[in-house]
């Protein structure tokens, strides 16, 4: 098994908290509403939404992906960190075993809004190699539903702000 690891980074005008609960806290309920292509439904299997909680996410019409389901690891809400690891599904293909993301929100250096960091590790099955382009449109897709995230909260500027 190899690991590839890959990092990234957005900025965003929300607040790291209000961008917290809305991202991490309520994202299942919340992605359905705002990117129903993207994500049709979000399941909760087994747990209570903390560490061991295993989710169900089926994709929209959209996607080229059926469902993934995937394990909490933490949840850290006064240092808005969380991490999840993909376990099953067909976007994990015939090369990983698992995908491992661990997700920190920090103010930005000029005190507007978050920075939001990703690290991302992808455990291969055996000697698979992992092309950095096929990452770099995941990390697209996943950059376009920011983005939606994003515009929802500045659309509603009351929402998640207790």
């Amino acid at each position: 098994m190899g690991v590839f690891v890959y990092e990234t980074e957005f900025s965003s005008n929300i607040s790291p908290t209000r961008l917290f609960k809305a991202l991490i806290l309520d994202g299942d309920n919340l992605i359905p509403k705002i990117a129903p292509q993207a994500i049709k439904q979000v399941e909760t299997l087994e747990g209570d939404g903390g560490a061991g909680t295993i989710k169900k996410i089926t994709f929209g019409e959209g996607s080229s992906f059926k469902y993934v389901k995937h394990r909490v690891d933490s949840i850290d809400q006064d240092n808005l960190c969380h991490s999840y690891t993909l376990i099953e599904g067909d976007a994990l293909t015939d090369k990983l075993e698992k995908i491992c993301y661990e997700t920190k929100l920090v103010a930005s250096p000029d005190g507007v809004g978050s920075v939001i960091n990703t690290v991302s590790k992808y455990y291969t099955i055996n000697d698979a190699e992992i092309k950095e382009e096929d990452v770099k449109q995941g990390k697209e897709k996943a950059s376009q539903l920011f983005k939606l995230f994003e515009k929802y909260l500045n659309d509603h500027p009351d929402a998640y702000n207790n």
